[in-house]
């Protein structure tokens, strides 16, 4: 079988990816900023640009999930900074080693986000062709994109998939919506009426195996679930589900900003996001809308 590198394979959708895999029978190799390494694990450091040789040669497939998390800290001038070189230096240090080490890779897929169409609420469905948004979350994903949209210019099949609010189980948005629900204190956020595109978490593991094993799927794809959800309903049907009353006011969108920063556009903006193009390729959700999602 193939081998798999995988970059930020400790995080909630590497996790999730590497467990598919391996049970898919690829080899699955992780990149780890960790020099005492389990198993499989390599050793690389963007600061110094050092990667383990041996993890770039041997890789048959580079999955790119590495950055840091867009909602942890407020967007100091520092973190806006940091947000984008966890992203781009180390898709750069990914480019400039397997040039040198590995030029027959057959294929990288990396993670973008829809926040590449930037934080708006209208009534537009944004395709992949659409143009980027004007803001700081939209060019987080364009020079995101543009370093590993490098990986196609010397022709190795490139898959980028920009992703919405993943939901899991355990950790990630669900939970966090979740809290003040079962706290009894939730309620929708802003006017409410913005979209919230969103993925089961193993819908969007599948679709990068999809794109392993689809040789046609090259390009940019939308990784969203097909059914369009507000945050209002979103914050019915999770209290629903949970059987906690909804019975506070919607959370103004100043509060937001006082506690969030610039960060809570993020949070008070939305559009829907289109998945038809993904989905004309075969590919099909196991959990295409709410409901199902939050059955599992």
């Amino acid at each position: 079988m193939d081998s798999i590198l995988v970059t930020g394979g400790t995080g909630l959708i590497g996790k999730k990816l590497c467990e598919l895999l391996r049970k898919k029978g690829y080899n699955v190799g992780v990149l780890s900023r960790n020099q005492h390494t389990k198993p499989n694990n390599y050793y690389w450091n963007t600061e110094t640009l050092y990667i383990d040789a041996k993890a770039i040669v041997e890789a048959d497939y580079i999955i790119h999930l590495a950055g840091e998390g867009i909602a942890d800290k407020r967007w100091t001038p520092q973190r806006k900074k940091d947000l984008i070189n966890s992203r781009v230096k180390t898709a750069n240090l990914l480019f400039e080693k397997v040039k040198e080490l590995n030029p027959n890779l057959k294929g990288f897929i990396a993670a973008s986000g829809i926040g590449y169409y930037g934080a708006t609420t209208s009534e537009k469905i944004y395709e992949e062709n659409d143009a980027g948004g004007e803001d700081f979350i939209s060019e987080i994903c364009k020079v995101w994109e543009k370093a590993s949209l490098q990986f196609d210019a010397i022709n190795i099949r490139t898959v980028i998939f920009r992703t919405g609010v993943v939901l899991a189980k355990e950790g990630g948005a669900l939970e966090k919506l979740s809290k003040p629900i079962k706290l009894g204190f939730g309620a929708p956020i802003g006017s409410g009426e913005q979209y919230m595109p969103w993925i089961h978490v193993d819908d969007l593991c599948n679709m990068y195996l999809e794109a392993i094993e689809n040789s046609e799927i090259r390009g940019i794809y939308n990784a969203v679930a097909p059914e369009h959800i507000t945050n209002k309903t979103l914050t019915k049907i999770i209290a629903k589900r949970l059987n906690k009353p909804l019975w506070l006011p919607n959370i103004p969108a100043f509060v937001m900003k006082l506690i969030l920063g610039k960060m809570a556009i993020i949070l008070l903006e939305g559009s829907r996001v289109s998945s038809n193009k993904i989905m004309a390729t075969g590919f099909k959700f196991k959990f295409p809308t709410l409901k199902e999602a939050l059955d599992h």
